[in-house]
């Protein structure tokens, strides 16, 4: 599955007495659904996931998928410490109809994540469950760092699709796409080159009348089923060779992240600016480099403050100012002071999205 582009991990909203606000969801999510970006992630870091129960997760995942627009990728944070408790709510996203499963590194009995843990853990998960895992790496959060040798190692497995790497580390991004070079597949995407997923496909499907089966150009047209086009509905698909996908998690370097072969980034800045992060990668991908690192330059310092500094508050806060629903965090998350709120409006003036 190709999961290149902007994906922000969109925050949960709460009302004031921490209570989960389903339909400010759901106008953020059908906000989300306008931008440029490629898909949306439910249950990241940004999304308070931790601080919910797990009624609530599985509410949250139900009323962003309700609400998300057919030609996003949905990605599910699944992770969760337990191998048995993250597969079973990947199975919930599976079911309710997520593209991908987000699984954060299990890290609380940190000193004893050896590489045969994370090797087993993974692996159970990725063996058992009906969507393509990608790996989610936190280490200013978990305090645990996975090694670029074994992402390496995991990008073998063929259902581990691809990381989130969110250390920052400019020259582990570019170690592990060196080092798992020889990974490839194929994946389906529009005629566009764009990223189609099963659930996508069923539902041009379901939408194309009696049968629905993907009927190649070339026999549209009385020729031999040579194309390289196939279509289904209103869908037009291909096929591109992808291989193990490395996105990142830091707005502030991603210009230089994307020239070190990020395919993409899972962006907490892109929750209050998405169209300001997809120019950087739009200008990185048509190899205007000198436009993408002026468009890098324009948010570095405000990605930097407001999501490296300030976390979830400074996000949600920046999302007020630029029409989405941030609103109140959940304890023992505070909400900034008004020192800090006047930072973030002076640093998101002109970033508008």
């Amino acid at each position: 599955m190709l999961l290149s582009g902007i994906f922000p991990p969109i925050t949960t909203p709460f009302y004031p007495d921490g209570t989960v606000y389903y339909k400010k969801l759901e106008a953020n999510v059908e906000r989300y659904s306008r931008t440029p970006v490629a898909g949306i992630v439910v249950l990241g870091s940004t999304g308070e996931a931790i601080l919910l129960s797990d009624e609530e997760r599985r509410e949250v995942l139900k009323t962003a998928r309700a609400a998300a627009a057919n030609q996003k990728v949905l990605i599910a944070g699944t992770g969760i410490e337990s191998a048995t408790e993250t597969l079973r709510l990947t199975e919930y996203a599976a079911e309710i109809g997520y593209d991908v499963a987000m699984v954060r590194t299990p890290h609380y009995y940190k000193n004893q994540m050896k590489p045969a843990n994370m090797l087993a853990f993974y692996r159970f998960v990725a063996d058992r469950s009906e969507l393509p895992v990608i790996i989610y790496n936190f280490p200013q959060a978990t305090g645990y760092d996975i090694p670029a040798e074994l992402v390496v190692e995991l990008a073998r497995h063929p259902n581990v699709i691809g990381i989130k790497e969110s250390s920052g580390d400019v020259e582990k991004v570019r170690k592990m796409v060196e080092g798992t070079r020889q990974v490839k597949c194929s994946a389906t995407v529009t005629e566009t080159f764009e990223a189609v997923t099963p659930r996508m496909v069923k539902a041009a499907t379901e939408g194309s009348g009696p049968g629905g089966e993907l009927v190649s150009v070339g026999a549209l047209a009385g020729k031999p089923s040579s194309a390289s086009v196939n279509v289904v509905g209103a869908l037009k698909t291909r096929q591109k060779e992808v291989g193990f996908q490395v996105l990142v998690g830091a707005a502030n370097k991603l210009e230089p992240s994307l020239q070190a072969g990020a395919v993409g980034a899972i962006l907490a800045f892109a929750d209050p600016a998405p169209t300001a992060c997809y120019e950087i990668y739009a200008a990185s991908k048509e190899g205007d480099l000198d436009l993408a690192r002026i468009k890098q330059e324009r948010i570095a310092k405000a990605a930097e403050r407001i999501v490296g500094g300030l976390g979830i508050p400074g996000a949600k806060y920046a999302m007020d100012l630029n029409g989405y629903y941030g609103g109140p965090v959940r304890l023992p998350l505070l909400p900034l002071t008004a020192e800090l709120k006047a930072q973030v409006e002076g640093l998101m003036a002109e970033i508008r999205s």
